[in-house]
């Protein structure tokens, strides 16, 4: 303590009067001691918080309500629409089938003209709606339609930000991907009744083996 005590009185007598900061003759010896670690009060820590774009959800399964969103599409009149989750489900029977990315092989050739091809008979089991989900913006998605020579057997439906996706506890990280991917939705097809999931077939990874429009109409 006299040895901090005589640092103290030395450095405020170096110091000018006029210095614009405070006096180091009112500091506490204590404070001029060499550098200790502080230890905060258990009683005082601040709670572990997650950055509001961090999202924690469990995938979603047979009996749940699907979450609300917005989707957007173009419509017959090449007009940019949007339309919720809940207006596309709400009172009605839908088939949502989501794929990894438009353009991309198994979605182009098998996925989705499968449920081109099977909509009429699927609609004629009372399903309202056919709708495509993929996590590109609604200008790839209309870009892909008119490729395929789509007219309104599906609704093709961008979730440009994966919102939906992430909500749903069903999205695909493909960064690690030569093409660059990124984060994307894995293959499902999903029957929903009135908003709540009544069938979800789900496929691992990149195989195409139980979301066909064939599995889904088995279900019907």
């Amino acid at each position: 303590m006299a040895a901090a005590a005589a640092v103290s009185s030395a450095i405020s007598r170096l110091l000018k009067p006029t210095s614009p900061c405070k006096s180091l003759s009112t500091i506490s010896p204590r404070s001029l001691s060499f550098p200790h670690r502080i230890i905060p009060r258990r009683g005082h820590q601040s709670p572990l918080r997650f950055s509001t774009t961090t999202r924690i959800s469990a995938a979603i399964s047979v009996g749940d309500k699907l979450p609300n969103a917005t989707l957007s599409y173009f419509d017959s009149s090449d007009e940019l629409q949007s339309i919720s989750v809940f207006d596309l489900t709400s009172g009605k029977k839908a088939i949502i089938f989501a794929v990894p990315g438009a353009f991309t092989p198994t979605c182009s050739q098998k996925h989705l003209p499968g449920f081109v091809d099977k909509a009429p008979e699927i609609k004629s089991k009372g399903v309202d709606t056919i709708a495509c989900v993929s996590v590109n913006d609604a200008f790839v998605m209309k870009a892909w339609k008119e490729n395929l020579g789509i007219k309104d057997e599906v609704l093709m439906l961008s979730d440009g930000n994966g919102l939906f996706t992430r909500a749903i506890g069903l999205e695909l990280d493909l960064s690690d991907k030569p093409v660059g991917l990124g984060v994307r939705s894995r293959r499902y097809a999903m029957l929903v009744e009135d908003g709540v999931v009544k069938v979800l077939n789900l496929e691992e990874g990149g195989a195409f083996n139980v979301s066909s429009a064939e599995d889904l109409l088995r279900a019907l």
